[in-house]
């Protein structure tokens, strides 16, 4: 495994660092703690919330003097149940209409990654036709968000045991099905903890899989907090998915073990 120091851009994952202030004040705390960029989850309750909820937002991130490099789309209860609707049936319509108000945020702020979550299984529901469903909206929202320069992001899940993509493997296989689909801005999201959690070799995945990347996130295992609180040897894994041609940005999405503008120590700087 490398030593080498990665040199790779950081983003602050805003809907799990800094939680302890209001989210619209999150953007300007990474700023003071010297980040150039933050990422969130969808930050609304609804797929589609009011015009003066995203006017607050995207000022929230403009007034901050920060980039806006990831967004989640509409994933239903999260945190909580949902874990996604990407392959709901139900909710077909839903996931088209948020994707029209991600196209506008996008515009306004210049995202290009968009974390399209693929939800649970669910009861009665045959897992085929989930599937069908989550290729035809993944296809849906890559040509929706290709028109803005955006790449739609598939993500390997931990905690929820009806959440069919686990690892890198499953992840990366329901990606060369949306770009046979015809969607070739579609590209997997590896989120070290959530694969070691589910028991993938996460070394063997940056290694072999480095240059394919859309985008990493990180937190240490056990427990999802900064780096240095558990086993994982992140900076080498960085640093090899570096060597190996990643060069986007790494998302902290992690759970800071005390105050969050503390949790940045693990950076040496």
């Amino acid at each position: 495994m490398s030593r080498t120091v990665p040199t790779l851009p950081y983003t602050v994952n805003c809907s799990l660092v800094f939680t302890e202030l209001p989210l619209l004040q999150r953007p300007a705390a990474a700023r003071a703690a010297g980040f150039e960029a933050v990422e969130f989850w969808w930050p609304f309750e609804r797929a589609v919330p009011a015009d003066s909820e995203v006017d607050a937002f995207v000022a929230a991130v403009t007034d901050a003097g920060v980039r806006l490099t990831g967004l989640n789309l509409f994933a239903g209860r999260l945190p909580g149940p949902d874990r996604g609707v990407l392959s709901h049936p139900d909710r077909v319509q839903e996931v088209r209409d948020n994707l029209e108000v991600v196209a506008a945020i996008a515009e306004r702020t210049g995202t290009t990654m968009f974390n399209a979550l693929y939800g649970l299984r669910l009861a009665g529901v045959d897992p085929a036709e989930q599937d069908e469903t989550a290729l035809l909206n993944t296809v849906t929202a890559a040509k929706a968000l290709g028109r803005v320069g955006g790449t739609v992001l598939i993500e390997p899940l931990s905690g929820a045991e009806d959440y069919p993509l686990l690892t890198a493997a499953d992840g990366a296989a329901f990606v060369d099905r949306a770009r046979a689909a015809g969607a070739p801005n579609v590209a997997l999201l590896a989120d070290l903890y959530h694969l070691a959690v589910n028991g993938d070799d996460v070394a063997a995945v940056v290694r072999d899989r480095a240059a394919e990347l859309g985008h990493i996130q990180i937190a240490d295992a056990p427990g999802r907090g900064e780096p240095g609180t558990g086993d994982l040897p992140l900076l080498d894994l960085l640093a090899t998915a570096q060597a190996g041609g990643y060069t986007g940005h790494v998302g902290l999405e992690y759970q800071p073990s005390g105050a969050s503008a503390d949790s940045f120590g693990w950076l040496g700087r």
